[in-house]
């Protein structure tokens, strides 16, 4: 009995608590419950569910949940003290202490590594990274974490700019400062969206934690829908192609031929849209069954026509906060002020860090004396200079927000490049206003490709675990090796036993792209179809639903790709 209390009191850094494991929903279970005990009492509430998702969390990441103490105490004081200070000067002191200290924490945990190679290859150094919190657990609890390597806390990169962002809407006026810690802590760490997003702004979801507990058997119905969609988006079909097909290519694009890592790399462009919004569907579901409504993070963003249109559809949450608190502040596309440029010299700055090369800042102010001249001699180009600057610093940043990888900042200045381009030609392309169906089909067919070809550098940025400057260059070379192959070993002779060797994964690719590009109303069709059904019909698909992802789960568990951001 011991042994067993123990186990669910403990974190286990091989089996953390998640969406696609069947522990998550006995704990979902007992929340459930548990919330319909104290559902009438909002305080009691807020208490209930902060100390619940404090627990998901510790289970999720361990001792890490103590960075999530952190961050909510922080800036729920420096919230009251904002709202309680009548000087401008006062605030903005105040505002800065609550962006560099949540900062600190994503620059500590996701860039300390690189930080100490530069020094070290500069200064002739041997700085060594310390887990400093893992070696206070161990000391203190006589856990025996590694101290030597520093592991990303789950969701950090989330719940932080949950948590800057309640403090610039405080200090813009746009909210009051919440006055009950309990409800704050709530807020910021509310289980379901804790991990992975979406990241959800104070002004929608904080007047929710006031209103009374209601739970139509519509909303019943639909949050139902949305965790089964989720499923099967992630562990049918996600999963599955990363187990027999993306995960066996990217490791060794030379092992394969070029046909093989054209269709991984399309397949890997599906999975990751499955896997992020499939968490979210998840997440929208369990959060409505419990009475709070969490935004769309995701609107069918490959059928978008544009990349414009494609970044207000995909990971809408994280684009429309930097659009918010980045994009705009600098000067959106209206000029580049005084930041914008501060902002490239400390992002240029980072990317010579980065490569571990002095000379690149030699070749950074040669592209910066060019542009001054060019500036003064042509004003308009001047003028196209302030109007982008401000994209391609959120594109990158966008990028780095992934990691310290140049796999990343490469795909941020892909897409922040191929952003301008794409603004530049709307304004002479002939097909602009073009209402053929057959106009609109090549631009989502171009937006898609191009998307899908900027992710050969996001996806061997990732899931790497060596040491940082290895793993850059293992990056690199992985998606070097995967164009070259693309562009020099397409061989068509094997497609048809390429058909037939991969027939499971094509059938599986067909099923996921043919329902996403299916019209919105045939999409609403089906999901009012199953709300509408009698609750024997709704167990009935629930049974079918939970039969087959038992019945194609892999023994190789696939965590979900956001997790590691």
């Amino acid at each position: 009995m011991f042994e067993f209390v123990q186990n669910i009191f403990s974190f286990n850094q091989e089996s953390p608590l998640t969406f696609t494991g069947k522990e998550f929903w006995l704990f979902y279970l007992v929340v459930f419950f548990g919330l319909c005990l104290v559902h009438k009492r909002l305080n009691l509430r807020s208490l209930f569910l902060f100390a619940v998702s404090l627990f998901f969390y510790f289970k999720t990441s361990g001792f890490f949940f103590l960075i999530l103490i952190f961050s909510t105490l922080v800036d729920f004081f420096i919230g009251k003290a904002i709202e309680k200070s009548n000087k401008e000067l006062n605030r903005k002191l105040w505002l800065t202490l609550s962006v560099i200290s949540n900062l600190g924490i994503l620059v500590y945990f996701k860039y300390s590594y690189f930080f100490a190679d530069f020094i070290n290859d500069m200064a002739g150094t041997d700085i060594q990274v310390v887990d400093y919190l893992a070696q206070w657990s161990n000391q203190f609890t006589g856990s025996t974490f590694r101290i030597d390597k520093i592991l990303l806390p789950v969701g950090v990169s989330f719940y932080t700019f949950q948590t800057i962002s309640y403090s610039v809407d405080v200090y813009r006026r746009k909210i009051k400062a919440v006055k009950n810690i309990f409800d704050f802590g709530f807020y910021v760490s509310f289980f379901p969206q804790l991990v992975a997003g979406p990241i959800v702004r104070a002004a929608d979801f904080i007047p929710q934690i006031y209103k009374p507990f209601k739970l139509t058997k519509v909303q019943f119905g639909m949050a139902v829908f949305w965790i089964l969609n989720g499923l099967l988006k992630k562990m049918v079909i996600g999963d599955y192609l990363a187990n027999n097909f993306i995960d066996k290519v990217f490791e060794n694009p030379l092992l394969f031929s070029g046909l093989e890592n054209l269709f991984a790399l399309y397949a890997y462009s599906l999975q990751v849209y499955l896997d992020f919004s499939g968490y979210t569907d998840i997440a929208i579901g369990i959060a409505a069954l419990m009475g709070f409504k969490l935004p769309v993070n995701f609107n069918s963003p490959y059928k978008a026509s544009s990349l414009s249109g494609f970044w207000h559809r995909w990971h809408i949450s994280l684009s429309g906060w930097l659009k918010d608190y980045l994009y705009i502040p600098l000067g959106g596309n209206r000029e580049g002020t005084f930041g914008s440029y501060i902002m490239i010299g400390v992002i240029c700055a980072f990317v010579v860090l980065l490569f571990g090369e002095l000379w690149l800042f030699g070749i950074f102010a040669a592209i910066a004396i060019s542009i001054i001249v060019f500036c003064m001699l042509f004003p308009s180009f001047k003028k196209q200079i302030d109007t982008n600057i401000n994209l391609i610093i959120t594109m990158l940043l966008g990028g780095l927000w992934h990691g310290a990888s140049w796999n990343f900042v490469i795909w941020g200045a892909l897409n922040g490049f191929g952003l301008i381009v794409s603004k530049f030609w709307k304004k002479i392309s002939p097909y602009r206003n073009s209402k053929l169906w057959v106009t609109h089909a090549w631009k989502v067919f171009l937006t898609f490709n191009f998307i899908t070809f900027t992710r050969v550098f996001f996806r061997a940025g990732s899931n790497l675990h060596q040491n940082p400057k290895e793993a850059n260059d293992i990056a690199l070379e992985r998606a070097e090796n995967m164009l070259v192959k693309i562009g020099t070993d397409m061989d068509l002779s094997i497609f048809g036993t390429f058909l037939y060797s991969y027939r499971m994964v094509l059938i599986l690719m067909m099923i996921g792209f043919v329902v996403h590009w299916l019209p919105s109303s045939w999409k609403t069709w089906y999901k009012h179809t199953f709300v509408r059904m009698p609750v024997v019909l709704k167990v009935l698909v629930v049974v079918a639903v939970v039969f087959v992802i038992i019945q194609t789960m892999s023994a190789d568990k696939q965590p979900f790709i956001y997790f590691q951001f």
